[in-house]
């Protein structure tokens, strides 16, 4: 509406000034015109640099976060340096279990990540502002400008679970190749035996009569162990 009164303003300033041959008229309903015309550009340039007659809403949602990795032994968020000092990330994750579709978070100046380690299930809060206009007037006016929903920021909180890993796309790239190698995989094969047995044992004599099915949960709980600390030792070989 303002761009439709800034046109039509200048038209009859045009039209006042030529075709009004009473001087007095002319040069008052000119003025007019020419005063509408120089408040719409005003109010043009008002609402385009100073966002005039808009406020800013912030909006929260939350997305559950599922990892990119398959294996359900390690489970993980990856994230992508932007730059290379490294100051922001871009977190790469799944939106559902079952999709072959990664997402990330935007890759603009305009969003912010935390990560922030907790013991339920991974989640992503995300705080998003925009401007909207604050009534249906501003709205009429300036609605064609199309700033309306013009993002002006927005924070995502991923709240990982402690047990989930947090790796660089290198990280990840260096961990599979070292997980597909056949001599570690040997290596740690044999050490994972070895930490089983000695479990088992430690256990066996505190309690001599212990049973099948309580010696079969120890076995699980103590490859669960082991698997937790040879990734651990790993990832901090490739830091």
């Amino acid at each position: 509406m303002i761009l439709v009164t800034l046109t039509i303003s200048i038209v009859l300033s045009f039209i006042f000034f030529i075709y009004i041959e009473n001087k007095t008229w002319s040069n008052v309903l000119t003025g007019i015109a020419i005063i509408c015309a120089v408040l719409s550009t005003f109010y043009i340039v008002k609402n385009d640099h100073d966002h005039y007659g808009m406020k800013q809403v912030t909006e929260t949602t939350a997305q559950p976060i599922y990892s990119v990795g398959k294996s359900k032994q390690m489970q993980m968020v990856l994230y992508q340096p932007i730059g290379s000092a490294n100051k922001k990330q871009v977190y790469i994750y799944q939106k559902s279990a079952d999709t072959k579709k990664k997402s990330h978070t935007r890759a603009k100046d305009d969003t912010s990540n935390k990560v922030v380690r907790i013991n339920g299930e991974s989640k992503m809060i995300t705080k998003t502002t925009r401007w909207k206009y604050k009534n249906k007037t501003a709205k009429l006016w300036f609605g064609i400008a199309d700033e309306g929903n013009k993002l002006v920021k927005q924070h995502n909180t991923l709240y990982i679970n402690k047990d989930w890993l947090v790796l660089s796309t290198t990280q990840a790239k260096a961990l599979q190749k070292k997980m597909a190698d056949k001599a570690y995989q040997a290596k740690l094969k044999t050490a994972g035996k070895a930490f089983v047995e000695k479990q088992v044992m430690a256990a066996m004599q505190k309690n001599p009569t212990m049973s099948a099915a309580d010696r079969g949960k120890l076995v699980k709980q103590a490859i669960a162990e082991f698997q937790a600390q040879a990734v651990k030792k790993l990832i901090a070989s490739l830091k």
